[in-house]
């Protein structure tokens, strides 16, 4: 490989072919543990779920001017949403869950242009850390529980999990600290099969090749017997969790741009870029794949190879396509065993609060203001309390003929950012500035 600066930054351009597809293997492989765990927690199609992650991650790069290496997989913050609406992976409620997803898609639009006609630093001030960080916190918290039930469907394969992705994460040097998650995934899903927790008959029956999605799956199905109710209720429960996923994805570009050496909140801009993270996740919910993301996996990625050429992550967007049109290999992933799945959601649904302590730390949330205690304190306490409050999991009005339930996330989000807005003593500033790489070496 030509080395092209002191700081080992690689030139994909001067690869050959075989280079460049075992770079785009490598980041497809980064993305490929947590992408797919999404769709076994939920129930929604594995084959879809890479699909739109790929063709998702081609739009994202359309819409950026193919400046930003950055992959979309599935979202881990919807996780709560789908689990409101169809909290078992029920078929006929997940498609009324993705139209949730699809409402909360336009958010992203809508933020791209006010940022665009107002400027990222006068928008972003009314979604501070001491909204967005106990947002997140909650997000983790409520889906807890479910990991726990997955886990003690047999403990012993469970705790194998938590151990390889934690042993990965902790003393992993290189590939195996990126790829914990499949690492765990497959430690674990070994010990399955020795303790006959894997069924193969439907690995078997499957076929090596066939489409990824069908027809009744997607948002288009619900329309001939429309339940109206829980539509609304759907886009209720589930639009607010973009608030965070927003203020994540404007986190993963300000890395992005670290980790690079390039500033993509100004160019291409961050509006362009939320735009392309939107039309991702619009396009996959409707055609009932989960919500995309930008991962920080291929970020590391990124930081562990130096070479940061977009094509390469296009790259893995086409071998995720690919991967896409073999039923064998989604039911392969689908006869994972559930101990399996507790044991790294575990994992990762913790990951996913201590995400929002850590935006309340390296942003220096004041808790010695009242006005912040009150805001962090009733956001987790109607979050939470909300959720364990009744079976549903939400409290629930009507509109005429229309029943509304709102869950605990819902609510908490709505009230944080009214009282953030009405609250005297706002102090947060958003700031984006480009960064040298040379700070960020790993």
């Amino acid at each position: 490989m030509k080395q092209v600066t002191d700081d080992a930054v690689y030139d994909a351009r001067s690869f050959g072919v075989p280079k460049m597809m075992v770079l785009g293997f490598q980041h497809m492989f980064a993305m490929f543990g947590a992408t797919v765990l999404v769709p076994a927690l939920t129930g929604l199609s594995v084959s879809a779920t890479l699909l739109f992650a790929g063709l998702g991650t081609l739009l994202f790069h359309f819409l950026a001017k193919g400046k930003v290496p950055a992959f979309l997989g599935s979202s881990f913050a919807f996780l709560a949403g789908y689990a409101a609406i169809a909290p078992n992976g029920e078929k006929e409620l997940l498609p009324y869950a993705c139209a949730g997803v699809a409402a909360a898609s336009l958010l992203y639009f809508v933020l791209a242009g006010l940022i665009r006609i107002f400027s990222v630093e006068r928008v972003m001030k009314f979604f501070p850390p001491i909204v967005t960080g106990p947002i997140i916190i909650a997000i983790g918290l409520t889906l807890s529980s479910s990991a726990i039930t997955n886990c003690s469907a047999d403990w012993l394969v469970a705790i194998v999990a938590i151990v390889i992705v934690v042993a990965c994460n902790i003393w992993g040097k290189g590939m195996i600290k990126i790829i914990p998650i499949i690492l765990g995934v497959l430690g674990s899903y070994a010990v399955g099969i020795l303790r006959h927790d894997v069924d193969f008959t439907a690995i078997q029956e499957a076929d090596w090749i066939g489409l990824p999605f069908q027809m009744s799956d997607t948002v288009f199905s619900i329309f001939p017997n429309l339940n109206t109710g829980l539509l609304v209720t759907s886009i209720i429960t589930i639009m607010p969790i973009a608030l965070a996923t927003m203020v994540e994805h404007i986190g993963d570009m300000c890395a992005i741009s670290s980790t690079v050496g390039k500033n993509y909140i100004a160019d291409p801009g961050l509006h362009r870029t939320l735009c392309g993270d939107g039309a991702a996740t619009l396009l996959a919910s409707l055609f009932g794949a989960p919500a995309n993301t930008t991962y920080g996996e291929n970020t590391g990625v990124l930081s562990l190879t130096k070479v940061f050429d977009p094509r390469v992550i296009r790259i893995a967007a086409y071998l995720a396509i690919l991967f896409s049109f073999s039923p064998k290999f989604a039911a392969v992933v689908s006869s994972m065993p559930t101990a399996t799945i507790g044991g790294v959601s575990l994992v990762l649904y913790g990951m996913i609060s201590a995400v929002g302590v850590r935006n309340l730390v390296e942003n220096q949330v004041d808790f010695s203001k009242s006005r912040n205690v009150i805001i962090a304190a009733l956001i987790l306490v109607l979050a939470i309390g909300i959720k364990y409050y009744n079976a549903s999991g939400a409290i629930s009005f009507s509109i005429g003929s229309v029943t509304i339930s709102l869950t605990g996330l819902a609510v908490a989000a709505i009230i944080g950012i009214i009282l953030n807005a009405v609250l005297p003593g706002k102090d947060y500033v958003f700031e984006a500035k480009e960064q040298n790489p040379k700070e960020f070496k790993k």
